[in-house]
């Protein structure tokens, strides 16, 4: 796979890292290559618990990718589902224990897969969180506005996705976005150390409680097919074609890595160019 690479830890533990150019974007060809890796892990009846992790220096899963936007909006699976979407159902249903090691800023469509993995944990100096779709003239499509507000609460979630701000790890800790932040130097060895203890336990009661913990915490699927909808509508709104101008600007004035590394600064200055 181009984008994803895998690897054996133990017969039980499997490491999936996305390496996707010098800003980890989620393209359609990431959704469609991430929804093969679990599609197949699902199948190995040997796998317990999946590390995801990134390879790209100061990126974990990013927004999506604007080269390829319509793909991404119309890639759907063989019942017609939003792939995107679908890979986010997958993963809560999955035989096995999802955890995303996050180190590097995750933002977007990007924070919203984040947000289907089972576990977050995070860098407590590397990590970044944000859901600029509001700034950039959009609604969330892919979880954040069905999944965040069920983690931090509607107070919280509100605010994130109203201001599309970057969140800092220690503030996504203390409002529930990630399930624990550590220092960077602590994170590697305390994931693994979390992935070898539950692929101890009996499969069968792993994911028993996946379920149970579903039912009482995940939005129905209807509601976020109905936000894919609403997301893919936004696109034609005129605030997300101005904004997607003068973000063209602002590329060509700052440059791609400086606007990408303080995206949510930049989101405000657009905004007040609008």
């Amino acid at each position: 796979m181009a984008q994803f690479a895998l690897q054996q830890v133990t017969p039980a533990i499997r490491r999936v890292t996305f390496t996707n150019g010098d800003v980890n974007v989620v393209g359609a060809d990431t959704v469609a290559e991430l929804s093969a890796v679990v599609d197949a892990l699902s199948r190995d009846a040997r796998v317990r618990v999946v590390i995801f992790d990134s390879g790209t220096p100061g990126y974990f899963y990013n927004h999506a990718d604007l080269a390829q936007f319509g793909e991404l909006l119309a890639l759907a699976d063989e019942d017609g589902t939003a792939t995107f979407v679908g890979l986010g159902e997958r993963l809560a249903a999955a035989p096995f224990v999802s955890i995303a090691s996050i180190r590097g800023r995750t933002r977007g469509g990007g924070a919203e897969l984040a947000l289907a993995f089972d576990l977050r944990y995070a860098s407590r100096e590397e990590a970044f969180f944000c859901q600029p779709e509001v700034a950039t003239g959009l609604v969330p499509g892919g979880g954040g506005g069905d999944r965040l507000p069920r983690l931090v609460g509607r107070d919280r979630a509100l605010e994130v996705l109203l201001t599309s701000e970057d969140y800092d790890a220690v503030r996504a800790e203390q409002y529930g976005w990630v399930t624990r932040t550590l220092p960077d130097a602590e994170l590697d060895a305390f994931v693994d150390a979390v992935a070898a203890r539950i692929a101890l336990f009996d499969q069968q009661s792993v994911v028993g409680v996946k379920a149970q913990v579903g039912r009482a915490t995940l939005p129905p699927g209807a509601d976020v097919r109905r936000s894919w909808a609403e997301f893919t509508g936004a696109v034609s709104w005129p605030g997300f074609q101005a904004r997607g101008a003068v973000f063209g600007e602002l590329f060509a004035e700052a440059g791609v890595a400086e606007v990408e590394r303080r995206l949510g600064h930049y989101l405000g200055v657009a905004n007040q160019r609008s």
